[in-house]
């Protein structure tokens, strides 16, 4: 009697787990043989087993049949964190930053609390600042916007599962309106701010992005707005929304930067200075980071 699919990818889990990749993606193809005649019935447990090989693909640096499993993975099973993660690194092992950007970035909204998704987006915009220079943003695909019904933010975490005890690190805090228009409004408003950031307006950005932040706080916001608040020359509420956005994320780049940028108009060079280790504690080589502490050396 031949084996179940279950029991095929058990043991693909168990060869996996021993480091053999080859053998481990055979016995997944052969799960997806069998389940291939069954069609949608079995679309997640599909869905699992090409997510599964294709972490054998990444192990063995077969990085576009890598690719290719996740996509198949994500088309049965959309916004799926697992293979989103897995082809954003394919991605990235295969110098396509901006397709690399937008997976991370989808993850996070599957999921804010993914430490490897925040990892990814902080290399990601630095890679594409080198290779496209400022305006790097503007040749992005789109990324799409995940429906509320796939994010898994606040979902409860199964007993017995790691940290089910602890609420994952960005519940919601006495949040306002938390409904898919809330957070929709609230990233359109957000859009608009960087619109407006564009075009050199800094003063009306700033509005935009307090009208999102009051539907929605979200990390990226914080550091738009203390962006405009610098431009601005409001420097303690530069610091003060870095603050908010590190509680969100605590080892955001853009925070740690722009919060070292205000501490030092603010004459606060010890926290300037404490904020710039933290952030070269991430990325040693970030070259802006560098030549502010430089400069904050001799100030």
């Amino acid at each position: 009697m031949a084996a179940s699919p279950g029991a095929l990818r058990r043991a693909g889990n168990e060869e996996f787990r021993r480091g053999q990749y080859g053998p481990a993606a055979a016995l997944y193809t052969r799960a997806l043989e069998q389940l291939e005649a069954s069609g949608d019935a079995a679309a997640e447990e599909r869905s699992v087993l090409l997510a599964n090989r294709a972490a054998c693909h990444l192990k063995d640096g077969a990085c576009s049949l890598c690719v290719a499993d996740c996509s198949s993975a994500l088309e049965l099973v959309p916004f799926g964190i697992k293979p989103l993660l897995r082809r954003a690194a394919a991605y990235e092992a295969l110098e396509r930053y901006a397709l690399a950007y937008v997976d991370y970035k989808t993850a996070l909204q599957v999921d804010c609390s993914v430490q490897a998704a925040h990892d990814g987006v902080n290399r990601m915009t630095k890679a594409l600042l080198e290779k496209d220079g400022v305006n790097w943003r503007q040749k992005l695909p789109p990324i799409p916007t995940v429906p509320v019904s796939a994010q898994t933010r606040w979902s409860v975490p199964s007993p017995g599962a790691p940290g089910a005890n602890t609420p994952p690190a960005t519940a919601p805090q006495g949040k306002p309106d938390q409904t898919a228009a809330g957070m929709e409004r609230a990233r359109t408003l957000k859009e608009e701010g960087n619109e407006l950031v564009k075009k050199g307006n800094h003063k009306r950005a700033v509005e935009k992005y307090t009208e999102s932040l009051k539907l929605n706080q979200e990390c990226a916001t914080y550091t738009n707005r203390a962006l405009c608040y610098l431009t601005l020359k409001q420097y303690k509420e530069a610091a003060q929304d870095c603050t908010e956005a590190l509680k969100l994320d605590p080892k955001n780049v853009k925070a740690l930067y722009r919060r070292a940028q205000a501490f030092k108009e603010l004459k606060d060079y010890k926290s300037s200075i404490a904020d710039i280790k933290s952030l070269l504690k991430t990325e040693p080589k970030n070259t802006a980071a560098l030549r502010l502490l430089q400069e904050l050396n001799r100030a």
